[in-house]
């Protein structure tokens, strides 16, 4: 399949977007202005002032004299960066590649995306009629290279398609300025008589190169597709996404089900033939308004079971709203893992949390009760015992280490100690009396010290006594001391666990 892109080309990209937010400047004469050299110079003028001769690089005083009515505002510097920005992330509905080409256009990367709307025809129409509707004026071209493409859109008479293969004779009428060349290779080539790119494409390489540099052969030979030219999109799309456009917007929660089906169907189908499975997905929605809804899920372990990924997602699609309708749908699959087939054992039942039943359960859980919800952990090579385990990735995750179980410890452990007040025997008597968050405990029981020390290498803090104690209601706790007994009192006490 060959290469297909659209170049977009807004002719009057800020003065467009002055209308859009004030409205009242439709067919009014106005134009943009900022300070260059102690005067102010015209940087874009809007149609009505350009119908009264009024032009880009005039001075404002000049052009008050032509129009008396002309109205002036400060342009903004970035003003063509960010609007094109968000451009580009709204023709995402178009196609998943689209890129910057600054001062005033957009380059989309449309390969198999045109049959979705009929064709090239139809498909360059929707773009162009949606971003006439949003209030643009706005010229586009189609062809097999981004040169050709960009060529058309500022200097062919009309926007067109240009079949495929044919990029090369969709050139040959139009000015040698369409191969994105500078103004003074342009004027050299003008008084020379070569104004038409048919002149020059059949030209000696080496002639043209020695005349008029390397730059301009790189540009020529990119229209021509003789050399590749590659664009950067805003959002580089997902390796796995796949993408489900509506001939008519969708309102109701039916048709979402439905095409979250599909792309699921599709998606898990592709896993399945490369062995992956999908950890996390988005499902996207975007609106005929321009706004975008979305749901996303997450997995204990990666699977391309359909059916089970489409009841994670069906459950949020009352979260969406589809506002005046949906017009695409896409799926991302952000995290995507290798899939391992499950060996089972005749004589052994059991199969732990290798059992798919047991991960999908846990994906349904969570999916209610909200991500984060549920924790595995793993032992981990620390004394203390707020590091002594760390959380694991997924289900499959293994480590060399092993569960100390030499001593008890409690069923709740706080993440950060907590300093109590305390009220102890010296020097190693377990305390008597303690008190935690403004309660007083009085200990009838007490087992320790165990004392715990730091790792050699970490060297924070000092060493702890660990205390099992049970006050006067009959709830335990896991209390410690940190130090010494001292006389400069530089020992504390905290509580670190309840135990059930």
């Amino acid at each position: 399949m060959s290469k297909r892109y659209i170049s977009i080309w807004f002719r009057q990209l800020k003065t467009d977007w002055f209308i859009i937010r004030q409205p009242l400047l439709f067919n009014t004469a106005f134009v943009l202005s900022e300070a260059s050299h102690g005067r102010m110079i015209i940087t874009a003028a809007s149609p009505a002032a350009q119908s009264e001769g009024i032009h880009t690089g005039l001075l404002v005083a000049d052009a008050r004299a032509i129009s008396s009515s002309l109205q002036v505002f400060d342009d903004i510097t970035d003003l063509p960066d960010k609007l094109l920005s968000r451009l580009a992330e709204w023709c995402i509905r178009f196609t998943p590649s689209v890129s910057i080409d600054l001062p005033d256009g957009l380059i989309l990367d449309v390969t198999g995306c045109p049959h979705l709307w009929g064709g090239d025809g139809l498909y360059l129409e929707a773009i162009i009629k949606r971003l006439k509707e949003r209030g643009y004026q706005v010229s586009a071209g189609m062809a097999d290279t981004i040169g050709t493409s960009w060529a058309i859109a500022r200097y062919a008479k009309e926007s067109f398609t240009v079949e495929s293969g044919k990029h090369t004779e969709a050139l040959l009428p139009l000015p040698v300025a369409s191969l994105r060349i500078e103004t003074e290779i342009v004027d050299r080539l003008n008084k020379l008589g070569l104004r038409q790119t048919g002149q020059i494409i059949g030209m000696p390489r080496n002639v043209l190169k020695r005349r008029f540099g390397q730059s301009f052969i790189k540009r020529l030979y990119q229209a021509m597709g003789l050399e590749e030219e590659t664009i950067y999109p805003v959002q580089p799309p997902e390796p796995y996404q796949e993408r489900l456009p509506c001939l008519e917007p969708i309102v109701t929660a039916t048709g979402i089900e439905i095409a979250l089906q599909k792309l699921i169907e599709t998606l898990c189908h592709r896993l399945q033939q490369e062995a992956k499975g999908l950890r996390v997905a988005k499902f996207k929605c975007y609106r005929v308004d321009g706004k975008m809804e979305m749901i996303e899920t997450g997995t204990n372990r990666a699977t391309h079971h359909a059916a089970h990924l489409f009841k994670l997602l069906e459950e949020k699609i009352a979260t969406i709203e589809p506002g005046l309708g949906i017009e695409l749908f896409v799926l991302d699959g952000l995290k995507i893992e290798d899939v391992v087939p499950f060996q089972e054992k005749l004589w052994k039942l059991d199969s732990g949390l290798a059992d798919i039943q047991l991960s999908e359960l846990l994906d349904r859980i969570e999916s209610k009760m909200g991500a984060g919800r549920i924790h595995r952990y793993l032992p981990d090579e620390h004394y203390w015992p707020e590091r002594s385990f760390k959380p694991a990735s997924s289900l499959d995750e293994t480590t060399t280490s092993n569960w100390k179980v030499e001593n008890r410890r409690p069923l709740q452990l706080l993440a950060k100690p907590a300093l109590i007040e305390v009220t102890a025997p010296v020097p190693d008597y377990p305390p008597m009396l303690f008190r935690y968050k403004g309660i007083l405990h009085k200990i009838i029981k007490a087992d320790g010290p165990e004392r715990i020390e730091q790792e050699w290498w970490i060297q924070e803090g000092q060493h702890r006594d660990y205390y099992c104690v049970e006050d006067e209601k009959g709830c335990r706790y896991w209390l410690f001391r940190s130090g010494h007994y001292t006389s400069e009192k530089l020992y504390q006490w905290f509580i670190h666990g309840f135990f059930a």
